[in-house]
């Protein structure tokens, strides 16, 4: 029974065991401890390919590395553009920006808070080289209309796959989708190992330039130094490998998990005035839930951040969700498009307001038996009351 006033219990994360440690004695015991000669990189790319439905799996250093990587295998160089969400991580639109080319925000639905299509579309032209929709909190964005709008425009679509590890689309896994995704494993991620990325290609030809771009644009094979391609060092090691093996044996039973809890807590926070939680598109089949997510209209962000402020102290680990990517000083360094952040404001407005009104619990919260998750909502009414 639980003592009133006492602090929810929610599960550790990251979550490891006897696979890790197992898997990182495999990984030095093996005696090459890079991808060039070890195995734990080539056999997690396999193992993880084969997880999301199939497509040929990248890993590489990070997220971002992975967005990088999968937008110049697309072909995107200086002077292009890259539709983005306004509402995202900063890398979506900075993996852009860092190739020379120019990130245009773009507004999301206010409801699954993923990119709004109809947005995408609007902001189209001749020099766009690439739609990157950001499958928001592991809610796939709208991928039958963006599909149509890419066969119609002629413009690839690079996923920003970085919540959505085990998510399905009308009963279709990432890598049956058709089109390029990059993932994360970054430390609060859904599956980590501190850092980490990868990137589904969905044909070999990809698959084999990312390779070429990720290793300094060296051959798997090259003795002689012939570097066919520019690029980088993007390679993943192989006991971060290791742990990302063991890391994917977890991921459907906790992915099952939350899909049970998120439908008690949406409907209990839905419950209380002035909450609205994110919502969800009847086409996402299977959501993996990268946090739970709601906003408060109107709060503003000063009183928004007060409440995270109070959950925090009332034992939730709640977070300021992103800011709109155009309000970052980082945004306009480089890369940016020629307006202003007022012009862009008027054209987001639901990004606009989650900027200001949005609220996430980490997806521990949602790994955490049942009864606990239903104080969640509790101590949310308890918190708005007391700010």
């Amino acid at each position: 029974m639980t003592t009133p006033g006492t602090p929810p219990v929610f599960p550790e994360w990251p979550q490891y065991g006897d696979e890790e440690r197992t898997g990182l004695v495999r990984a030095l015991e093996q005696g090459q401890w890079w991808r060039i000669g070890g195995s734990e990189v080539d056999e997690f790319e396999r193992e993880f390919a084969a997880h999301h439905g199939g497509g040929y799996a990248l890993a590489v250093t990070n997220g971002t590395h992975a967005l990088e990587l999968a937008l110049q295998v697309a072909g995107v160089g200086p002077g292009d553009e890259v539709i983005v969400p306004a509402f995202t991580f900063i890398s979506s639109s900075q993996a852009a920006q860092r190739l020379g080319a120019v990130a245009v925000p773009v507004d999301v639905d206010s409801d699954t808070y993923c990119v709004d299509v109809a947005a995408v579309e609007a902001a189209l032209t001749p020099r766009t080289k690439a739609i990157m929709p950001v499958h928001m909190a592991g809610h796939i964005a709208d991928m039958d209309a963006l599909d149509k709008l890419s066969a119609a425009s002629g413009v690839p679509i690079v996923q920003d796959a970085a919540h959505a590890h085990g998510a399905e689309w009308a009963g279709r896994k990432v890598g049956e989708l058709g089109s390029v995704a990059a993932f994360s494993f970054q430390n609060g991620k859904l599956m980590t190992a501190g850092e980490g990325g990868l990137v589904i290609f969905p044909d070999r030809d990809g698959w084999d330039q990312g390779f070429l771009r990720h290793s300094c644009g060296r051959p798997p094979s090259d003795r002689g130094y012939f570097h066919k391609t520019s690029g980088s060092n993007f390679r993943m090691n192989e006991f971060t490998a290791s742990v990302l093996r063991a890391q994917l044996g977890r991921l459907d039973e906790q992915v099952a998990t939350r899909e049970e809890r998120a439908p008690v807590l949406r409907e209990l926070l839905a419950g209380i005035p002035g909450v609205v939680p994110q919502g969800r598109d009847a086409r996402a089949t299977r959501i993996p839930h990268y946090m739970a997510m709601f906003r408060v209209p109107g709060i503003g962000e000063e009183r928004r951040n007060a409440l995270v402020d109070e959950l925090v102290r009332r034992g939730l680990p709640a977070f300021a969700v992103f800011r709109a990517v155009y309000r970052t000083d980082g945004f306009w360094e480089t890369g940016a498009p020629d307006t202003t952040v007022e012009a862009l404001a008027e054209r987001c407005p639901n990004s606009e307001a989650l900027t200001t009104e949005g609220v996430w619990l980490h997806h521990r919260t949602l790994l955490a038996a049942e009864d606990e998750v239903r104080r969640i909502p509790e101590i949310v009414a308890a918190a708005l009351e007391s700010i």
